[in-house]
């Protein structure tokens, strides 16, 4: 597994519940500019529409801008690619718990390029103090031994 782009912040910023992995639909450009690790996931997420799912907000600029295909558009919607009975169970969940997905890793695997998504709930900002006084309390117990 090679990791192309990551969202740092997610981890920080949200209270990742369950983690998914897709396809995704891309045209050449797209895919070889993302081997370059051109893409940017922040600000990116995935919504469900008509039972499907897509991965919105993304940056992939074009391979060779000069050569791009008229009407390249960086931040178009992609769809994901999963099988029905993933699809039905993660919509499922993520209506009943009120959660959002977001991105967190693009990466290859046997030549093909994947997204890893998260069904995550967004902390608040009394909780993002409290893991930073947990994580420092950690680090001083680790210190002291």
């Amino acid at each position: 597994m090679n990791v192309v782009a990551e969202n740092r912040r997610a981890a920080y910023d949200y209270d990742i519940k369950e983690r998914f992995h897709a396809g995704i639909v891309l045209n050449g450009q797209e895919v070889k500019s993302i081997k370059l690790g051109r893409a940017q996931l922040a600000g990116s997420f995935v919504v469900a529409q008509r039972g499907e799912l897509f991965w919105v907000g993304a940056t992939i600029p074009a391979y060779q801008p000069t050569n791009a295909p008229p009407g390249y558009q960086e931040e178009r919607q992609r769809k994901l690619l999963l099988q029905k009975h993933e699809i039905s169970r993660i919509i499922g969940s993520y209506e009943n718990q009120g959660l959002t997905f977001l991105p967190i890793r693009l990466y290859t695997m046997k030549g093909k390029i994947k997204l890893e998504f998260a069904l995550a709930k967004k902390h608040k900002k009394g909780d993002k103090r409290q893991i930073i006084k947990k994580r420092e309390a950690e680090r001083e117990m680790r210190r002291s031994l």
